[in-house]
């Protein structure tokens, strides 16, 4: 059964994830949108504390090139090691994510552990790969103790089912019977969830400097997109838009520019 409480289709603390960054009290709401007169394009004058969705320099999503890439050999394997948690299923509003109640694991960057806070989708996708948008996107994100995010994010092509979504995908089924209203949240239990299967080994990644891709946008966020894109069924994707409003079905903001910023590839040479 679901339950309620702050906005939905609202930018709150909840939606920041992490207080170390800027985020506004609970008390203080601001709607935005993927498009109209509150889309991304617009988001910057929504509120003085979104300006840098405008004004930044490092903002995320970007159109990965791979041939324009910078292969890294000092990159290393991505370090994660991940465990079963309690879990709460949530529809934001502008999203569906899984929020855990306790230690998710951790994910190892530069000497430092970040630690598994929650996950949500977006369909489409919101990275591109040589200016390919795809059909849905997962991104993980992770705090370090010192307050620092770092963000892994997978993209999916219609294809096969994903195990992991098969996981929760009855509770998306009664996510999608709770409607929201304009200032009401949904969360659905999910209990112990395992979350092994995200730490399989990818061949290669992509690395680069960038922001929380909603608002308020905030920057110096670590990015690892996957160079290779898992499948998702058509009706898995279904199941994740069936629980969200007809205006956030679609809710991806655009890439945008690098501004220079590099790319860093690491990548492990297939075996014969």
């Amino acid at each position: 059964m679901a339950t309620y409480g702050f906005s939905v289709l609202l930018i709150t603390i909840s939606l920041v994830v992490v207080t170390t960054y800027a985020t506004l009290d609970a008390d203080e709401t601001v709607e935005f949108g993927y498009s109209g007169a509150k889309g991304p394009d617009k988001w910057g004058s929504l509120d003085p504390k979104f300006k840098v969705c405008s004004d930044g320099k490092a903002q995320s999503p970007i159109d990965i090139v791979r041939n324009k890439a910078t292969p890294n050999d000092k990159l290393k394997a991505l370090s994660r090691d991940y465990r079963s948690a309690p879990a709460t299923l949530v529809n934001n509003g502008f999203n569906i994510a899984v929020h855990f109640d306790g230690s998710a694991g951790t994910m190892n960057v530069d000497g430092k552990n970040y630690s598994l806070l929650q996950m949500h989708w977006h369909t489409p996708s919101e990275h591109k790969m040589d200016g390919q948008q795809l059909d849905a996107e997962l991104q993980l994100v992770h705090k370090a103790d010192d307050g620092s995010i770092s963000c892994t994010a997978i993209l999916y092509q219609v294809g096969n089912g994903d195990s992991f979504l098969a996981r929760i995908q009855k509770k998306l089924g009664d996510l999608a019977k709770d409607k929201c209203g304009p200032n009401e949240q949904a969360e659905v239990d999910l209990g112990e969830l395992k979350t092994n299967q995200l730490r399989k080994s990818t061949r290669n990644y992509f690395r680069y400097n960038g922001s929380f891709t909603a608002p308020p946008c905030t920057e110096n966020v670590i990015w690892f997109v996957f160079g290779k894109p898992k499948s998702m069924s058509a009706q898995q994707i279904e199941a994740l838009k069936a629980p969200m409003e007809a205006p956030y079905k679609i809710n991806s903001r655009p890439v945008q520019p690098d501004n220079g910023r590099v790319v860093n590839l690491h990548d492990v040479p297939k075996k014969n």
